[in-house]
């Protein structure tokens, strides 16, 4: 997906639902392109169609959080998702016009408050399926050096191997999926709010603390107060649970598959896939990992 083609997709899209287009500003482009309009919306188009099971489920998790008073990104009352040449594209009521991460006390709060909710049958919730991620990811290895393309196949393996004997510590439910700071913004009254509902499913509620643990940790990203008023606030360390390192090392690994997808084209995310899987590989230093 291009700009061009994304615009392009825009323009139909708001011309279908009335919206004006004008002034759109393109706030990233990657697995989706996100557009923020004049008016107080945000229009994020998938880059094919084949999303279209996860955009509805979108939709209806946003529909079913404001049903619960939760503060989560609402979905704009249109008909939706919306599929045009090719795409799929849904549309949110923009909850500020900049980007602004909450404390982790307060994501730590959002993640209790949403692990505290029962959903209902009819929202039809997939059960977590962490590898089947990777291997959707794992053609893009054939974009690495070969060496560290067989080395991540064989690590992921073991990993498959380990996270099969896990024994889980909290109850199982609903889960974001992907809970860290970069999907905990603040609202225009500077209020908390939950985005990026993409992976919103049933599963180990472990899966929603392990980013913020990896950010501390190996990453150097939060300071030891801002971890320990997280799990203070939460109510679980899941440092000190014993299958940490598996969760961990999966996020590394996910994340770094991830960038894999650019390498082809950026020769500075090639570089650092390099660099992360030598760190895999050798158990370096994780602190100079270049956010992407």
């Amino acid at each position: 997906m291009t700009e061009e083609t994304a615009h392009r997709t825009l323009v139909a899209v708001c011309e279908q639902v009335g919206l004006d287009p004008a002034g759109a500003e393109l706030i990233r482009i990657g697995s989706n392109a996100v557009y923020r309009l004049a008016k107080p919306v945000i229009v994020r188009i998938s880059r094919d169609s084949e999303t279209v099971e996860n955009a509805r489920r979108q939709v209806a998790v946003a529909r079913w959080l404001a049903s619960k008073s939760y503060p989560a990104t609402r979905a704009l009352d249109v008909d939706q998702p919306i599929e045009l040449g090719g795409h799929v594209t849904t549309l949110w009521e923009s909850a500020s016009e900049r980007e602004e991460y909450a404390p982790l006390t307060q994501v730590a709060e959002l993640i209790r408050r949403l692990h505290d909710l029962d959903a209902p049958a009819s929202l039809a919730l997939p059960q977590s399926q962490p590898f089947a991620k990777l291997d959707e990811y794992l053609p893009d290895l054939e974009l690495v050096d070969l060496s560290d393309a067989v080395f991540m196949r064989e690590r992921i393996g073991q990993l498959r191997s380990r996270y099969d004997a896990l024994d889980f510590a909290l109850k199982p439910g609903v889960i974001h999926g992907d809970a860290n700071v970069g999907n905990v913004i603040l609202d225009r009254d500077g209020d908390p709010l939950l985005i990026d509902l993409d992976s919103f499913c049933l599963g180990p509620r472990e899966w929603d603390l392990v980013q913020t643990a990896l950010f501390f940790e190996r990453f150097g990203w939060h300071t030891e107060d801002e971890y320990r008023a997280f799990v203070e606030v939460y109510g679980f360390d899941i440092m000190t649970w014993p299958g940490y390192p598996v969760l961990a090392e999966y996020r590394e690994i996910s994340m770094t598959l991830w960038l894999s997808q650019k390498g082809v084209s950026d020769e500075r995310a090639a570089a650092e896939v390099h660099k992360r899987i030598e760190a895999i590989r050798t158990g370096g230093s994780r602190r100079d990992w270049a956010p992407f």
